[in-house]
């Protein structure tokens, strides 16, 4: 019995990796790609990215007195940080990029007490206007993976929209139709049949695993001691601040998705967890960390609460990082794959919040503002981020990002509109 429950647990979990693996990857992709790296040290980003993802789960999954939450959330790199690390490292070196993220993770871990007392200001007008923001400004990069990957050769062609169909398709069947494990498997069946469909179509290239080495020691400092300047780490701060927002409103979102009561203590303890966990990034060269939202959906939609889920998923991201081979198998999954299970993950997320919603009277003005002004700030922030391009440099790190934006309109408009100074239950 104990070892089909590690079976079941590994399954699931290998699921969850498949869900948040491109958006793990992608990260060191571009920076390496923007940097210019070899072969060798792209590689070794990826593997240390992977290797500091599963570690991070798994300190935030298991919790102690001050650190980790104890929800089911999985640690990723954020994508905000992916333009101040180019930009750090074009200016200096990756040195000083590194020594920039070491010390905002500090900066994380000291300031989650404060930023808990804040959390006051996210009533259920605001919780549900930010989880609904999560899942909408999540689709567009879905539906890029449908038609084959932002800036690919074969975006938009008829194979990618049908690759990513059937997947659709599959996963809603086996949900419709399977019972017990078979359902809670759906998207990892789907992604399967869509990589075996895909195969047949030509467009799967094992090369990438021929390629890859079979190990690979994470090693601290790999692009140097890290070195120190003041206007970094002010910008690696700004970049764990929208982090810290971000990661509040997937908290939130799993607590709903868990059906449990997020508690101040758990969100303090979850950041400083990512706190600790970025600290890492900065040590072994990889990235800053923040609970990742594309993994939501999935609890949505499997119904799996467990956190033994998330922990098999962090040790199979630990396992992974040392082992490269294992690790560029997932990479054959074609994109159009990946969207078609992104479109159903990602819409459970804005379904998520749009029940959380319903619990609040909208035909109240003050509520109805409130969540009509946050969502479009906030998907329109992230639909049409070059409206923002003219702006100075920390500005546009705040204003392109959707979550950011919309959960500040809605805290905002909260205390104008109500009067209460943001006095309800979060």
């Amino acid at each position: 019995m104990l070892g089909r429950q590690r079976q079941r647990a590994f399954t699931l979990g290998f699921q969850h990796v498949l869900a948040m693996y491109a958006g793990a990857v992608v990260v060191p992709l571009i920076v390496g790609g923007a940097l210019h790296l070899n072969g060798t040290q792209m590689a070794y980003l990826i593997a240390a990215d992977l290797f500091t993802c599963g570690l991070a789960t798994i300190l935030q999954v298991l919790g102690t007195k001050y650190f980790g939450s104890r929800l089911p959330v999985i640690l990723g790199c954020t994508f905000t940080a992916v333009g101040p690390i180019i930009a750090i490292a074009s200016a200096s070196n990756l040195a000083t990029a590194y020594g920039a993220i070491i010390l905002s993770g500090l900066f994380v871990v000291l300031a989650a007490p404060l930023y808990g007392k804040l959390l006051k200001f996210f009533p259920v007008i605001v919780t549900g206007s930010v989880v609904t923001i999560i899942g909408l400004s999540l689709i567009p990069v879905a539906m890029n993976n449908v038609a084959g990957g932002q800036g690919s050769a074969d975006f938009g062609l008829p194979r990618n929209l049908l690759l990513a169909l059937g997947t659709l398709i599959v996963i809603l069947l086996v949900n419709r139709f399977a019972k017990g494990f078979l359902r809670s498997i759906s998207v990892l069946i789907g992604l399967a049949v869509g990589t075996i469909a895909g195969y047949a179509m030509g467009i799967v290239s094992f090369a990438p695993v021929n390629e890859a080495s079979w190990f690979n020691i994470v090693q601290p400092f790999y692009f140097g001691t890290p070195q120190f300047s003041l206007t970094a780490v002010f910008t690696m701060i700004i970049v764990n601040i929208v982090s810290m927002v971000e990661s509040t409103g997937v908290y939130l979102a799993v607590g709903r998705a868990t059906d449990q009561k997020v508690e101040q203590k758990q969100i303090i303890n979850g950041l400083r967890s990512e706190g600790a966990a970025i600290m890492l990034g900065g040590l072994f060269n990889a990235f800053p960390y923040t609970a990742f939202s594309q993994n939501v959906g999935l609890i949505t939609l499997t119904r799996v609460k467990t956190r033994d889920v998330i922990f098999a998923a962090g040790g199979i991201m630990v396992v992974l990082g040392l082992l490269p081979k294992l690790a560029a198998i997932t990479t054959v999954i074609p994109n159009a794959v990946l969207g078609g299970a992104m479109v159903v993950m990602f819409g459970s997320v804005a379904a998520s919040g749009i029940s959380i919603l319903s619990e609040v009277n909208l035909r109240e003005e003050r509520n109805l503002l409130i969540a009509a002004c946050s969502i479009a700030v906030g998907l329109g922030s992230s639909a049409v981020p070059q409206i923002f391009d003219q702006l100075p440099d920390f500005a546009k790190m705040l204003l392109q990002n959707g979550i950011v934006t919309g959960s500040v309109t809605a805290i905002l408009m909260n205390l104008l509109l109500s009067g209460k100074n943001g006095s309800e239950d979060a």
